[in-house]
């Protein structure tokens, strides 16, 4: 996504008539917040004495989490691009047998792709809470439920993005395959909703036995 578009310009361009930027590129922006919020927690308590044991680990998670800030503004700009080739080889000729065969192709191959975007936020939903859990724990005490909001946007974002993976494996022509992304991506987002269900649960004691 362009990330010199100004929030409000992304706002319109959300909600205009044009279906990109859609669901999926939210669904990845999503996981751009969590992340950006696990960073900012890890900047106030860099540099702070009273948590001058953890220095170095929260360094570390920052950088990691800055990483994934960064794929996620990838995948979010990925999910556009994949949806403009599905429409692209949809708009292909169809007048004869060949034709059809060819856009029948290209079709199942754009949309494979446009499958494998939401499938990787997914992924990386499931492998940035656990660093989101750990900031949460080892941070500044005074920023955890701000942990805890990356957290719930992490599981907002896999269960968008599995959505897009459903539309567009509803569309494969090949069912054994699509039935087998189904069951892996069933397994992943079973995956972020445990956990995301259990870090909640942390995240709101630690609040409270602040």
């Amino acid at each position: 996504m362009n990330t010199d578009m100004t929030l409000q310009n992304y706002i319109e361009s959300l909600s205009s008539d044009s279906p990109t930027p859609g669901g999926g590129n939210v669904a990845a922006f999503c996981g751009t917040l969590a992340s950006s919020l696990g960073v900012m927690v890890c900047n106030l308590t860099i540099g702070k004495k009273k948590y001058a044991d953890v220095q170095e680990k929260i360094s570390l998670l920052k950088e990691s989490l800055l990483e994934k800030q960064k794929m996620f503004i990838s995948l979010a700009t990925a999910d556009n691009a994949a949806f403009d080739k599905v429409m692209a080889a949809m708009k292909l000729p169809k007048e004869t047998d060949e034709q059809k065969a060819i856009r029948a192709k290209a079709i199942e191959q754009a949309t494979m792709e446009a499958i494998e975007v939401p499938d990787t936020v997914i992924s990386e939903c499931t492998a940035t809470a656990p660093l989101l859990i750990e900031v949460a724990k080892t941070g500044n005490k005074n920023s955890v439920s701000d942990a805890g909001v990356g957290l719930t946007l992490l599981r907002a974002g896999a269960e968008g993005a599995y959505l897009n993976v459903i539309i567009n494996c509803a569309s494969l022509s090949d069912r054994a395959i699509a039935e087998e992304i189904l069951k892996r991506a069933d397994a992943k987002l079973n995956s972020v909703r445990l956990t995301a269900d259990d870090s909640f649960k942390m995240i709101c004691n630690l609040i409270f036995h602040n």
